[in-house]
């Protein structure tokens, strides 16, 4: 909560140090946008961004809101963040996903950890290639219903202006449009805040680039070895940087989009699929399209189970079984990817390569604030980079956004009310944070 009365010596003392802050902050040279900079890892290269989407703090911001918020679906009960968890690789933890309505989808989600990184963005849609295009699918598709806002686009444009929060937010991620609020403009900046969902920080990405010696296991070790190997062939479906081979970035000089049959199924003899998940012949029609899917990252893979498409597979002993075995019996070679052919594995190779796969869980990702839900109480309201402390930067940086001088996202936290605006009250509150230090 923020104090709004305090003892005449600290409200004094506070009323000195805002004095002083703000004859600072009338000195500063205040940027009324914070430049966005790409800070991804070392073995990591830039995400493809579309040039009528230029990446902003300011679209970020706001599309963390959005993705968070449960005014985005119909009735009010479901956000992004309903199927796409943090504390789970961005996933939801079931087989299938349900969705506003408590219809239950044939798929299960989709981890989002990379996904500026995807040429293609579901399971088996090859028509699907960018952010904000793939935002209209969960927003208004029907079969099936997932937010269920089809036909309700101007009730939810009414639900976000009557926010003043929002309206500002939008305000200053879409300068100069009369009326920034609208469907091109949501889409948008989920797009871009989802764009800045970036996992590198495993303990494989320390390990590999000599950060730490001793970050992986000898057993994971030897489950790269075998990983890469041609008996196993995972590599040819989860490899690069992003353990994917629908992978793209910003240089690469094509996109490419790859589905593969990993023989799941073979249900009539013919390698027929369930009839609610065919793979990308339900888009094509094409008999050899039967069962093809997307092969996803395996980032974070340990913490996103059940596994594959539908979710019928629910632990990683349990795939690694069914990629040993080759597959489902006698699928016609006309359909089968070419890499499931079986294989055999010891109990400790088997232990290697799922101690492999663990060691690509980035804890940082799965707990870091700058992709939390951003209407959870603030811990420390005015640490703006969430370093533990306030400085005398963010403090600054608070008066300007106060002030008007800076845009909002330069620090949603100072706005502890989540009124759109930045009070004498909460300055007065972040800079006790700052003399009497952050709650541990």
């Amino acid at each position: 909560m923020v104090p709004t009365v305090a003892s005449p010596i600290r409200l004094r003392a506070a009323a000195a140090a805002c004095a002083v802050l703000l004859a600072c902050a009338a000195g500063a040279a205040a940027q009324q946008v914070r430049p966005f900079t790409w800070n991804v890892p070392e073995n990591f290269p830039v995400p493809r961004v579309p040039a009528d989407n230029p990446m902003t703090w300011e679209k970020v911001e706001l599309g963390r809101f959005l993705f968070y918020d449960t005014r985005m679906s119909g009735n009010e009960t479901q956000s992004c963040a309903s199927c796409h968890r943090q504390e789970v690789a961005f996933t939801d933890g079931r087989p299938r996903s349900v969705g506003s309505t408590d219809e239950v989808h044939p798929r299960g989600a989709m981890s989002l950890a990379n996904v500026g990184y995807a040429s293609t963005l579901n399971w088996a849609n090859p028509l699907v290639s960018e952010l904000a295009q793939q935002a209209l699918v969960p927003m208004f598709g029907e079969s099936p219903v997932e937010l269920g806002m089809a036909g309700r686009e101007e009730e939810l444009f009414a639900r976000l202006r009557g926010d003043a929060r929002y309206r500002r937010l939008f305000r200053e991620a879409f300068p100069g449009q009369a009326d920034p609020i609208n469907l091109a403009t949501i889409t948008r900046a989920l797009a871009a805040f989802q764009r800045t969902l970036i996992s590198g920080n495993s303990p494989l990405d320390r390990w590999a680039l000599g950060l730490d010696d001793n970050a992986i296991s000898a057993s994971a070790i030897r489950g790269i070895d075998l990983f890469f190997t041609e008996e196993l062939e995972c590599f040819h479906c989860h490899g690069g940087f992003n353990f994917s081979d629908s992978t793209t970035h910003d240089g690469t000089p094509f996109v490419e989009s790859a589905f593969h049959n990993n023989e799941l199924y073979n249900l009539d003899g013919r390698g027929a699929y369930p009839a609610d998940n065919q793979g990308v012949f339900e888009i094509s029609n094409r008999p050899e399209d039967m069962g093809r899917f997307k092969a996803p990252t395996l980032r974070n893979i340990a913490l996103t189970a059940p596994y594959m498409h539908d979710g019928s597979l629910e632990t990683l002993e349990a795939v690694l079984d069914h990629y040993a075995a080759g597959g489902a019996p006698d699928v016609p070679v006309e359909l089968a990817s070419g890499f499931v052919r079986g294989f055999r594995l010891t109990p400790q190779q088997k232990q290697d390569v799922l101690a492999f796969l663990e060691s690509l869980t980035d804890d940082e990702f799965v707990t870091s604030p700058r992709f939390a839900d951003p209407f959870a109480p603030v811990a420390c309201p005015g640490d703006c980079d969430f370093g533990g402390a306030v400085t005398v930067d963010e403090l600054i940086g608070g008066i300007n956004v106060a002030l008007g001088e800076a845009t909002y996202a330069h620090c949603v936290g100072m706005d502890a009310s989540g009124d759109g605006e930045v009070s004498v009250d909460e300055l007065v509150a972040v800079i006790n944070f700052a003399l009497g230090g952050c709650p541990p």
